[in-house]
């Protein structure tokens, strides 16, 4: 779930993120060509908690879900996706109810992830009320400088690969209606890919708690307040990536 920017020149590929400048003309691309992730790619790599080696498992697991992040936010078609089975694939949240890989693209990554079972008057984001455009320019909105993502651990490799991991941005936007703090958020979670023999996902699933990102948007006051406009810095030197 990051934060990119689509680029309006031809694609030159990108470090972490496969797919972006094979094939171009015959992708569907959601906005009309490749996303570029230099902001969010910076926000990684200063505040990342360890930088794994190449090739490691754990850089090769990291770079995987990027890329599958990336194909579900910019691509229109499933047939064009390369880091999923697509007839096979299913993604289960929290231990709800699996989503196929055409109902993931359809509400899209925040809808899918943030979908909650509460009753609405406890729910901190309403994921049906939201559409693919309107749930990312929320968080594009509350986190401008990029939602970045990373591997924590790895404990175990293909065909069942389980890892935990960690996403974080700085709020320094509005969250619906309420004014930014500046402050970083971020959760961890814990994650299982289930591959085929070509390191294609087959099943994902899922395990956070969308309170640890909520406690942190929620701590904004209402822009009615106070002045929505004030420029927030990003406080990178005071990161805590500790848990």
């Amino acid at each position: 779930m990051a934060t990119e920017k689509v680029s309006d020149k031809k694609a030159v590929g990108d470090k972490y993120r496969s797919f972006l400048d094979d094939e171009e003309n015959n992708i569907e691309w959601r906005h009309g060509g490749p996303p570029t992730y230099d902001s969010v790619n910076q926000l990684f790599e200063q505040g990342r908690s360890k930088e794994w080696p190449k090739g490691s498992l754990e850089e090769i697991v990291q770079n995987a879900v990027k890329t599958w992040e990336m194909e579900l936010s910019h691509k229109t078609r499933l047939q064009d996706f390369k880091s999923i089975n697509p007839e096979k694939f299913r993604l289960f949240v929290n231990g709800r109810e699996g989503l196929s890989g055409e109902e993931t693209l359809k509400v899209g990554s925040y809808n899918a992830l943030l979908k909650s079972s509460l009753p609405k008057e406890f729910q901190y984001y309403k994921a049906d009320e939201e559409s693919f455009e309107s749930s990312h320019e929320v968080f594009r909105s509350a986190l401008p400088g990029g939602f970045a993502w990373e591997v924590i651990q790895v404990y175990s490799g293909p065909p069942v690969i389980a890892f935990k991991f960690r996403h974080w941005g700085f709020f320094q936007g509005p969250y619906k209606g309420l004014a930014p703090t500046g402050e970083l958020v971020q959760f961890y979670g814990f994650a299982t890919l289930k591959v085929d023999d070509s390191l294609k996902v087959e099943d994902a699933e899922v395990y956070y708690d969308p309170g640890e990102l909520f406690a942190g948007l929620l701590k904004g006051k209402p822009i009615s307040t106070q002045d929505s406009s004030s420029s927030l810095a990003c406080p990178l030197s005071n990161l805590n990536i500790n848990k």
